[in-house]
């Protein structure tokens, strides 16, 4: 078995018309992915519904992310993590223009 090491940061493409999302390890119970934003945001009235609990955490730039059923949006930058329960209805209301914005995402 070969062993190598990868950088979260690097291998992102310079141009990119969708959000860029890559599982990083995964097994039966568990995926993560590094997810790469751009300006992207969630279509109008689209909401994530996940089977599973998601464990999010912003290792670079800003994001904005809405609840259903709740006023308040919860803005995030680096260092910044949510945990949302499986079937928790959110999503992205904005992501920084500016920079890239690269998540850390992990299903369990």
């Amino acid at each position: 078995m070969k062993i190598s090491s990868k950088n979260i940061f690097e291998d992102i493409p310079v141009n990119m018309t969708e959000e860029l999302v890559e599982i990083v390890s995964e097994t039966d119970r568990i995926r993560i992915e590094r997810i790469v934003s751009r300006a992207h945001s969630s279509s109008p009235n689209f909401w994530y519904d996940q089977e599973k609990n998601e464990y999010v955490i912003i290792l670079k730039g800003k994001a904005r992310l809405a609840f259903e059923n709740r006023d308040d949006v919860i803005v995030m930058g680096p260092g910044d993590y949510l945990d949302i329960p499986a079937h928790i209805r959110h999503r992205v209301e904005w992501t920084d223009p500016a920079e890239d914005t690269i998540w850390l995402a992990v299903y369990y």
